[in-house]
This record gives structure tokens, sequence and C-alpha cells, in this order.
């Protein structure tokens, strides 16, 4: 009898062990859920706080018009220099102007100027310059994919000797629209007044006439392409 009272008593006390064990094996779970469930939400904050780039951070010929009233509002700088290899042209941009100031400011600053050289020269009439032969000209180019600029008119600014005015379109181009690459400077003395109302005329030299009737007076090709390249390197001063 003694022996059959210890036995059921041991195997109280192992079932009351066992079941003590599952017991507490649950309220381990429950007390580690709430900190997995915060690193959740910390992972989760971290993904709403980064930055998007939106669509308008850049200029395509969709934006080209909002992107540059945008810009212009925040840069309002107006002079740009131009070094090369002859020496130094310091230009003032036009203030009412805005979308082809904004534009030369824009290019100026994102480097679209420092891949290209003054590719035309027609001496006793303009430097043209915006262009070259350089793949990464072509790239950047791609890249804002070849907007254009609506004309900016005024009478008070025209085709004066150091005059800075729009290349742009012949063909199929009523209005007038300006390409935002390619630029030329008036070398003619005279200046070329049968161009006012054909391109839009939006800044000047102020500095470095010397320099423009230089470049103008080097060897050209049958393209009117200068033999020697005058590569570029733009920079906003002010």
């Amino acid at each position: 009898m003694n022996y059959r009272l210890i036995k059921n008593i041991a195997l109280c006390c192992l079932l009351t062990v066992s079941i003590s064990c599952k017991n507490d094996s649950p309220k381990k779970a429950i007390e580690k859920q709430p900190v997995v469930q915060q690193k959740k939400q910390q992972v989760t904050q971290k993904k709403i706080e980064t930055p998007e780039k939106k669509a308008t951070d850049t200029i395509t010929s969709k934006n080209a018009i909002d992107f540059l009233i945008a810009y212009g509002k925040l840069h309002k700088e107006n002079k740009v220099r131009f070094t090369t290899r002859l020496g130094d042209i310091i230009i003032k941009l036009y203030d009412d102007t805005p979308l082809h100031r904004a534009n030369f400011i824009f290019l100026t600053k994102v480097g679209y100027f420092n891949t290209t050289c003054f590719h035309r020269i027609v001496p006793n009439f303009i430097v043209q310059g915006g262009n070259s032969e350089n793949s990464k000209t072509l790239i950047i180019r791609n890249r804002y994919q070849n907007y254009t600029i609506p004309a900016e008119f005024r009478k008070h600014h025209t085709h004066k000797y150091g005059a800075l005015a729009a290349a742009r379109d012949w063909e199929d181009n009523p209005t007038k629209k300006s390409t935002p690459f390619e630029f030329y400077f008036i070398q003619d003395k005279r200046g070329a007044h049968h161009l006012n109302g054909e391109h839009t005329v939006f800044g000047e030299i102020i500095s470095g006439f010397d320099v423009l009737d230089k470049i103008a007076g080097l060897k050209t090709g049958r393209d009117e392409w200068p033999l020697e390249d005058v590569f570029i390197k733009a920079e906003v001063i002010e």
C-alpha cells in the first residue's frame, strides 16, 4: 500500500510540473511579440521618410515652361563667364527674358556648356556655340528630350554688336521657338538687325569683346567650323 501511494504521489507531481511548463511557454511568446511589432513600425517609418524623386526635378519637352518658370524663381543669377583658350567672355543675361535666362543658368550649372565649343564662325557676322562632336553633348541633349523655349522678343533688345541670341529651327517653327542648347554672339560691329524679331536676344557681352573678335578671326573649314576647336568652360558668377 505504501508503495502504491508513493507511486501515485510521484505521478501527480510529474503531471503538475508538466502542466506548469506548458503554461509558461505562451507567456514568453506573448512577451516577445511587442518587440517584433515595434521593429516593424520603425522600418515602416523609415520608408515613409525616404524622399522620392519627382518628375518635376528635371526638364523635359512636356514640362519645359513650368520647369523654367520655377527654376528662374529659385535662381536669380544673371551673369556667366566663358573661359576659353583665347581668353574670357563675361555675359549678362536679361531679366525680362526670364525663360531664356533660367535656361542658360540651368544648362551652365548642369555642365552642358562644358561639353561644347564654338562650332560656327562667320567673320563680321556671328560666332555660334553650344554644340560639339563630344558624345557627352548628345547624351545631355537626349536626357532633356530636346525641348524648345517660346520666343521672348523685346523691341529694346536688338542684334547689336556683342548681343547674345538663341539659335532656332527655321522649318516647321512658325512661332520661332528657340533651341535651348545653341546660341550665338553678334560679331559685326554694325549689328545684324535683320535678325530682330527672328531670334530671341536674351543677353549681351559686358567684358571680352576682344576675345570674341579673336575667335571670329580663326580659320575655318567649309562647314564654318574652326580648324582648331575653341572649347568652353562656363560658370555662373553672379
